[in-house]
C-alpha cells in the first residue's frame, strides 16, 4: 500500500492535495481504496461547476464485477476540472491512483475542513486497524464454516 506524504486522507479512502494557499485541491482515491474497490471498469465524474458539501456523493466507480461504489466528497467546494481521461481509461485509478488516476480539482470552500482529514501517518494507522479487523472477521467466518461442517 502506497501512502504519499504530501496528501491528506479520509476514512472513505479519498486523498486530497491542497495547494499552498488552501484555495484549490486535487482529489482522488487512495491506493488502499482502489485495492478495495477492485479493477475499475467505469467512472462517473461530476461536471465542472458542480458544487458539493463535504460527504456528498460526488462520483461513482464501477468495478469489473459490476459493483458500484459511491464516492463521498472529502471537502466542500466547486469542481473546477475533472480528469476526463478516466472516462476512456478508468484503469488509471488502479494503475496510478496518485498521478494519472486523480479525479477532480476543486475550489476549497471551507479550508478549515482540511483540519478534519487524516495525515499520512494517521491514515496508515487507520488502514492497519482495518486490515486487522478484516483478518479477524475472516477468521470468525472460517470458524463458523468449520462448525457448520461438523
Amino acid at each position: 500500500m502506497i501512502v504519499l506524504e504530501d496528501l491528506l486522507y479520509t476514512e472513505e479512502h479519498m486523498w486530497v492535495k491542497p495547494d499552498e494557499n488552501s484555495e484549490k485541491a486535487v482529489v482522488g482515491i487512495s491506493d488502499y481504496g482502489q485495492e478495495r474497490i477492485g479493477m475499475v471498469s467505469s467512472v462517473d465524474l461530476p461536471s465542472p461547476g458542480d458544487e458539493f458539501v463535504e460527504t456528498d456523493i460526488f462520483a461513482t466507480v464501477e468495478n469489473s464485477m459490476g459493483e458500484v461504489t459511491e464516492l463521498l466528497c472529502p471537502i466542500s467546494g466547486r469542481v473546477l476540472t475533472t480528469n476526463e481521461m478516466l472516462l476512456d481509461a478508468p484503469e488509471a485509478i488502479n494503475e496510478d491512483p496518485y498521478d494519472d488516476g486523480w479525479m477532480v480539482v476543486m475550489d476549497i470552500a471551507q479550508p478549515e475542513e482540511l483540519d478534519d482529514l487524516m495525515t499520512p501517518e494517521d491514515y496508515e494507522k487507520y488502514v492497519e486497524e482495518l486490515k486487522i479487523k478484516d483478518e479477524e472477521l475472516l477468521e470468525e467466518e472460517d470458524e463458523d464454516i468449520l462448525e457448520v461442517e461438523e
